[in-house]
């Protein structure tokens, strides 16, 4: 599942626990969808946060990549 994907499933989860229209057993299993999700979406967001990097314009007209610090 993509990242924007996740967080689509993640607020129709929200929604649905804060409508109070589902009962014990069908909240807690999405909740544990909920944390599956949240994890996952996690990991993308360390794995791109790695690939973020910043061209930087040198001073004889080159540029430099360097990483960039979020």
């Amino acid at each position: 599942m993509t990242f924007e994907k996740s967080i689509r499933r993640l607020d129709e989860i929200m929604a649905a626990l804060e409508g109070e229209q589902v009962g014990l057993d069908a909240s807690l299993k999405l909740f544990e969808e909920g944390i599956e999700l949240l994890r996952a979406a996690s990991t993308e967001l360390d794995k791109a946060e790695t690939k973020v990097q910043m061209l930087l314009e040198k001073s004889d007209g080159g540029f430099e990549l360097r990483e960039m610090d979020l």
